[in-house]
């Protein structure tokens, strides 16, 4: 009798495997990989799926792992950059962000990267505090078999540890400042006259300093008649823009340009001249350069507070995550740097036309639609 119900129970089971079997074949469909497709299925849509895509899409979505290692939150610039980057690898893209903020402290960004090595990440994104200092680690990650990519600043380390670097031509950057300055002070009428220029640099040893510091310097060259009378660090902050502002005024009888290496140091700069009752910008004694070209600097250049803004795009985290899903793809990258677009802004009433390496930039002129468009 037993023996008789068991052989019922087998026949049974097979002709419901037979019929499930049947069932999914005849939808025409192929049963989805639940990494690309969970995202797809909904409440209302499951009642129209097989079973065996109903059970598909009830497991949990796999998430690659994102070690993201920041600089800090010194600047507007460097905020946007950060929440460019938390939106890039959200949940919501298939990613799980580990984010550590180093306080501009580049032993802190050391320690986070060991960190997410053991931790095994699946990728590695640095937006490195200075050039120097990476090799070791960058070869455990090498070796650990984590890809690397770097945002923004640049290292000094041989580009097999790294899969990818997105960021600004710091170098053109400096160029394109003196090239606008030498052209504005001509047209002045001033080109052959002393022009006295102070410097508020960024944190020291950043590309992003050295860069524009080596760009600006190849001018500086070809005119013997601009003397730079300082050049100090500002740590790429308004507050540090502002006391070395107030150091310069105490020093310097006159001055006729001010080269501030970020907006954040020009605005403090701005602050220093007023409660000075010194004039700058576009009508005023003091020639204002600035880098980054964020909202705030652009305000400044509308409100003829700032004569120029060469702009450091801080957008680059969507170009890592478009790196990242070509690593998963299997795609290989046909070029290891890239330069980020970026444009250059002037309170001019006439905006300059500046050469560059790749052709003709034409300035702009900043209106309320860029400003309403800025996405920092």
């Amino acid at each position: 009798m037993e023996n008789k119900i068991s052989k019922r129970m087998q026949i049974t089971a097979v002709i419901l495997l037979f019929c499930l079997i049947t069932c999914t074949a005849c939808t025409g469909k192929n049963i989805p990989d639940y990494h690309d497709n969970y995202e797809n299925y909904t409440a209302d849509s499951t009642d129209k799926l097989s079973v065996s895509e109903r059970a598909r899409a009830l497991l949990p979505k796999k998430l690659i792992k994102i070690g993201f290692v920041q600089v800090g939150h010194e600047s507007d610039w460097r905020i946007a950059a950060t929440k460019s980057c938390q939106e890039a690898f959200s949940e919501e893209n298939g990613y799980e962000l580990l984010f550590v903020d180093a306080d501009n402290d580049p032993r802190v960004q050391v320690d986070a990267v060991r960190k997410f090595i053991r931790e095994q990440v699946d990728y590695l994104i640095i937006d490195p505090v200075l050039t120097t200092g990476w090799t070791a680690v960058l070869k455990e990650a090498y070796h650990a078999k984590i890809p690397v990519i770097l945002l923004d600043r640049t290292i000094d380390c041989s580009k097999r540890y790294y899969y990818a670097w997105f960021g600004s031509d710091f170098v053109q950057e400096g160029e394109l400042a003196g090239q606008w300055l030498q052209s504005y002070l001509n047209r002045q009428g001033r080109g052959a006259d002393n022009i006295n220029i102070v410097t508020i640099n960024g944190t020291d040893g950043a590309s992003a300093q050295l860069g524009r510091t080596e760009g600006f310097a190849r001018y500086l060259k070809r005119h013997s008649e601009w003397n730079l009378l300082a050049e100090e660090c500002g740590d790429f902050t308004e507050s540090g823009g502002r006391m070395v502002m107030e150091q310069y005024l105490e020093t310097y009888e006159k001055i006729d340009v001010v080269i501030c290496q970020n907006d954040n140091e020009a605005l403090g700069a701005c602050a220093a001249m007023d409660a000075a009752g010194v004039s700058y910008g576009k009508d005023g004694d003091v020639i204002l350069i600035s880098f980054d070209a964020t909202r705030a600097g652009l305000e400044a250049v509308m409100e003829g507070k700032i004569n120029a803004d060469f702009e450091c795009n801080p957008l680059s985290p969507p170009y890592a995550a478009e790196a990242v899903r070509q690593l998963e793809a299997g795609i290989k990258r046909k070029e290891k740097d890239y330069y980020l677009p970026e444009e250059c802004f002037t309170s001019d009433e006439h905006p300059m036309i500046l050469i560059t390496g790749d052709g003709r930039k034409q300035m702009l002129n900043v209106t309320r639609e860029i400003l309403k468009e800025r996405m920092y």
